[in-house]
């Protein structure tokens, strides 16, 4: 089993790291658009993305636009 933790935090580690940018550059893309839409860049979304990766980010953004219906 200990062998497997390393893998396991790098794995999460570059999850959350790709989540942060993607949130980053659709923030900065839909801000160019003229949309008031942005997810926040704090623990919560870093451990989201990290966690569920891809469709977290995606889950972030769903939540967002939900709000501002």
């Amino acid at each position: 089993m200990s062998e497997r933790r390393p893998g396991i935090l790098i794995n999460f580690l570059i999850r959350a790291l790709v989540g942060m940018a993607i949130i980053f550059f659709v923030n900065e893309f839909l801000a160019s658009k003229g949309m008031d839409v942005s997810v926040g860049m704090n623990i919560v979304t870093f451990l989201t993305s990290g966690t569920l990766g891809i469709p977290g980010v995606a889950m972030l953004y769903g939540i967002v636009f939900y709000q501002i219906l």
